[in-house]
C-alpha cells in the first residue's frame, strides 16, 4: 500500500474516534442535563406544593372558624329538622284512627296530634272524633 493510502486510513480512523468521543461526550452532557432538570423540577414542585399548602391553610382557617361560629348560631336558634308525618295506630293515639281532625305531624321533635288535643286523647273515645271524609 502506498503511503498516502495509509495516511488516508489513519486520518479516517482519527476522525471516527473523534466523532465517537464527541457523541459519547454529548450523551454524557444530555444525561447530566436531564438529571439536573429532574432535580430542579422536583425541588420546584416540592416548594410550590409546600407554599400552596401553607397558603390554603392560612386561607382556610379563618373561613372554618367563621363557619363553626355560624353553625353554632344557627343550630342554637333554629331546628333544621323538617316536619314529618306520623300515622295514628293502636299503640299511639288509638282515639285518632280515622278522625278527620288528626294532624299527625312532628315539628322540632314534637308531635301535633290535632288542634283540639295537641298531645292526643288519653283513651280510645275522644269527644271530638269525627269520621274522616273520603
Amino acid at each position: 500500500m502506498e503511503k498516502w493510502q495509509e495516511e488516508f486510513w489513519d486520518m479516517i480512523e482519527i476522525v471516527t474516534d473523534e466523532v465517537e468521543r464527541f457523541f459519547v461526550g454529548m450523551t454524557e452532557m444530555v444525561d447530566t442535563f436531564f438529571e439536573f432538570t429532574e432535580e430542579i423540577s422536583d425541588q420546584v414542585q416540592n416548594t410550590i406544593v409546600t407554599e400552596l399548602d401553607q397558603y390554603l391553610q392560612e386561607l382556610a382557617d379563618p373561613i372554618l372558624e367563621i363557619y363553626s361560629e355560624l353553625e353554632d348560631i344557627v343550630t342554637d336558634d333554629i331546628d333544621l329538622g323538617f316536619p314529618y308525618p306520623v300515622e295514628a295506630c293502636q299503640e299511639k293515639n288509638p282515639a285518632c284512627i280515622g278522625c278527620r281532625h288528626y294532624h299527625g305531624q312532628v315539628y322540632s321533635g314534637n308531635l301535633l296530634v290535632c288542634g283540639m288535643h295537641p298531645h292526643g286523647w288519653e283513651d280510645e273515645n275522644c269527644p271530638d272524633w269525627e269520621q274522616e271524609e273520603l
